[in-house]
């Protein structure tokens, strides 16, 4: 057996990181066991115990890492968009979607860890910092918070009535009522 370098076994990580938050997003928590994680990139599990403390180490990390990827894309989509406003109306089109209710491993790291993060409080800490951040992006204070509560509630709802005609209507009414939301505290530029 040879040894892995230190480069690889950072690189392992973060593949263990990134495959977790994706697969605790899709299945959640509780049904993703760490063999799981470690099989869908290709990795043994007594390879996990080398990296992390525990399963719980691993899930605070993949929600940190989920909401900082989120963050950072919509400070990306700022620039890509021409200002916040911009911005902040194509992520309304993008999240209020199709395609994004259907996707959740891939999706919002709020709705995608909402159910796991209030049965586990552990991971709360971790959470709240990840809200309080996406929400401040969205417009400062009370109208961020109200906005992004809008937005995950939303596409919580339309998750779980997904198949029905009521699904695409929460999409539709999600969508202008997070608008309306963030109207009340948006800056006009970012």
């Amino acid at each position: 057996m040879s040894r892995v370098s230190q480069a690889e076994a950072k690189a392992n990580r973060e593949r263990v990181v990134a495959a977790a938050s994706q697969l605790f997003r899709e299945e959640g928590v509780v049904k993703v066991g760490i063999a799981d994680v470690m099989k869908s990139i290709g990795l043994t599990q007594g390879g996990f115990y080398k990296q992390f403390a525990s399963k719980a180490a691993l899930v605070d990390e993949a929600t940190a890492k989920a909401f900082a990827d989120n963050l950072h894309d919509l400070m990306a989509l700022d620039h890509e968009a021409g200002g916040h406003q911009a911005a902040w109306q194509s992520l309304l089109e993008s999240y209020f979607s199709v395609e994004h209710r259907d996707n959740p491993g891939t999706g919002c790291p709020g709705a995608g860890f909402a159910g796991d993060v209030a049965r586990e409080p552990e991971h709360r800490d971790t959470y709240a910092k990840g809200v309080q951040e996406l929400a401040e992006w969205i417009a400062p204070g009370d109208a961020g918070l109200a906005a992004y509560a809008t937005l995950v509630g939303g596409i919580l709802l339309a998750r779980a009535t997904a198949g029905t005609p009521l699904s695409e209507q929460i999409l539709q009414a999600a969508r202008a009522a997070a608008a309306r939301a963030a109207d009340t505290g948006q800056p006009e530029t970012r």
